[in-house]
């Protein structure tokens, strides 16, 4: 009998899975003109706002892939993840949380009106103030390529790059992540040079990765940072704990909370219209959309999101005695080989 996870549900088969997903996609794909691209960074304005793509990879079966999940857009704050885990590894918590606080903001994800009027720290190292916090501390320890290095083992991802046009472009247009930077070094926040900061804040930002390749990461962190294949660890449970905590409560700018109600899954976006999704112990996903809502969250994304969370059960706070709910066939055997 192949390996299971032990869980005290029905598994569903592998078609089945499918069969809701590609639902969900048709059901998402209704939202995307309510929506639109992140046009206040020109080269993202070039993107087309009718993709959309989703990888799931569960700890345990084959990945379930639709749509656009090998298309190639930048991370942008998806990225604000890796810079926090490589910083955590390097400075420990407490080091770090004497920078940056862990309270969701409440504010856009561009916003300084709280930092200047109301805290002398960012509220959390998912917002733009808190990351650029995070890189001022990075920048003194490992380089552009030291990052670009772990960002691809991290997304088992070899071909992630610098998007050179996009990082033009958001440097050209960063006139609030400046002043935002120039506030955080008035309070001590910032101690290194600001204008390096600002721009390695901006390369990590302009990676183009995947889907796929989120997905990848995501169940690293659905693994508590081991290797799902190589079975290596990556990163400390402490760190994994961190992040998937922060990603639930402040992941999806001030639109966690309500997201958190309606889908219960530790995610990160993106306004190059990525989302990376933990299931704790069950799978990771990667999300390409687009086509942004009012708070620059993936619009179809997250719909598509909240329709498979209860039917595939990937929600933290499942109702096991929910009627009908059902999950990813995790009895599929493992695939073997580098994903």
């Amino acid at each position: 009998m192949p390996n299971t996870l032990h869980v005290d549900y029905d598994l569903m088969t592998h078609d089945e899975s499918e069969k809701i997903i590609r639902e969900a996609m048709e059901k998402a794909r209704q939202v995307i003109p309510e929506g639109k691209v992140a046009d206040y960074i020109p080269e993202l304005g070039k993107a087309d706002p009718n993709k959309l793509g989703i990888c799931i990879y569960p700890l345990q079966g084959e990945k379930i892939t639709m749509g656009d999940y090998q298309t190639r857009f930048t991370i942008q704050s998806i990225s604000k993840i890796i810079s926090l885990c490589v910083a955590l590894e390097i400075f420990g918590a407490k080091k770090i949380f004497e920078k940056v606080e862990a309270e969701p903001s409440g504010e856009a994800f561009n916003s300084l009106v709280e930092l200047d009027l109301n805290s002398n720290k960012p509220y959390n190292p998912l917002i733009n103030s808190g990351a650029l916090a995070i890189a001022g501390m990075l920048i003194e320890e490992v380089s552009f390529h030291d990052m670009l290095r772990f960002s691809r083992e991290l997304c088992s991802d070899h071909d992630i790059e610098l998007n050179r046009k996009v990082y033009e472009s958001e440097m050209s247009t960063c006139s609030r992540n400046r002043a935002i930077a120039y506030l955080l070094e008035s309070k001590n926040i910032i101690e290194s040079d600001v204008e390096d900061a600002l721009k390695f804040y901006t390369k990590m930002c302009s990676l183009d990765v995947t889907a796929e390749g989120l997905s990848n990461f995501a169940n690293l962190l659905a693994n508590d940072g081991v290797g799902n294949i190589t079975k290596k660890r990556y990163l400390a449970s402490d760190t994994v704990r961190i992040l998937k905590t922060l990603m639930l409560t402040c992941g999806m700018y001030d639109g966690s909370g309500t997201y958190a109600l309606e889908v219960g899954i530790p995610t990160k976006s993106g306004v190059g219209g990525g989302l990376m999704a933990v299931s704790d112990k069950r799978a990771g996903i990667g999300v390409f959309g687009p086509s942004l809502d009012p708070r620059g969250n993936s619009i179809a994304g997250c719909r598509l999101l909240k329709e498979i969370s209860r039917k595939l059960r990937l929600s933290l706070f499942f109702d096991s005695t929910y009627l009908g709910a059902s999950r990813i066939d995790y009895s599929l055997n493992q695939r073997t080989g580098e994903e």
